[in-house]
């Protein structure tokens, strides 16, 4: 793999969990969570096994996960980090209009406000979409077996976080929710 592609790639996530750490400090307070076992099993841990997968490192080199699915080249290269640029900076551009009402676990927060501006006019849950873009475009540039697992898991853990972000969204503002889910799509635009 090109050297500057994997060195722009690891620098976009960097900068992605700056400024993810950057935002957290001007949440509201929950009126609702999850509860922590639950969250660690069902979205934390397969989150952390993907990220272990998708890492850059040769621990994988001769099993499966480190099999290529197509040869290097530029344009695999080159594709794969401007997707994760464009997937990161999806997620921070939701991440910035959710503004106070953003959480990183499943919370209904002190005077939550719906939003529907910004991203959120194209899917309900920009950030995912952004984060599973970002993750298929590192995927795309790494070209190995172990980035095609890593999606799967993380796309599998959102879900199970979106349905369960949906169902209070909906007990939380009812019907004006319903309404938004049946004009926009939860993950791509139009599709799903």
């Amino acid at each position: 793999m090109d050297l500057p592609v994997m060195s722009i790639i690891e620098l976009s996530w960097l900068l992605f969990v700056l400024y993810w750490l950057w935002g957290w400090r001007r949440v509201k307070g929950a009126s609702r969570s999850e509860p922590v076992l639950p969250r660690v099993l069902k979205y934390w841990l397969p989150l952390a096994v993907g990220i272990f997968l998708i890492l850059p490192s040769h621990r994988f080199d001769g099993s499966w996960l480190g099999m290529r699915l197509y040869p290097a080249n530029a344009l695999s290269a080159l594709s794969g980090a401007a997707l994760t640029m464009a997937g990161i900076a999806f997620a921070c551009w939701a991440r910035f209009v959710l503004g106070r009402n953003w959480s990183s676990v499943v919370q209904v927060k002190q005077d939550h406000e719906l939003i529907q501006r910004g991203p959120y006019r194209f899917v309900r849950h920009p950030i995912y979409s952004g984060l599973l873009l970002a993750f298929t475009g590192t995927a795309l540039a790494i070209g190995e077996w172990r980035g095609v697992f890593t999606i799967a898991i993380v796309a599998v853990s959102f879900w199970f976080k979106l349905r369960l972000e949906e169902r209070w969204m909906r007990e939380n503002f009812g019907a004006p929710y319903e309404n938004y889910m049946r004009q926009v799509k939860a993950l791509i635009p139009g599709v799903l």
